[in-house]
């Protein structure tokens, strides 16, 4: 009979309340910003909040030698 992998156990219980936590966040983020979760739906770019939030990077504006 084979031993228990107690390891692997303990990594899938914290990445479950990992998993658990980023959730609540998310859910308290979205009732900050008064979206209901029914609207969003999962895996869409176009409704993802944390892709909103953040400004696309820009390019800086580096002088060069012949400008």
């Amino acid at each position: 009979m084979a031993t228990p992998n107690y390891g692997y156990e303990k990594r899938q219980k914290e990445l479950a309340k990992k998993r658990k936590k980023e959730d609540k966040l998310k859910a308290k983020a979205d009732r900050k910003l008064g979206i209901g979760g029914a609207e969003l739906a999962p895996d869409d770019p176009d409704s993802d909040v944390a892709s909103q939030e953040h400004d696309p990077p820009t390019v800086p504006d580096i002088p060069t030698k012949n400008a």
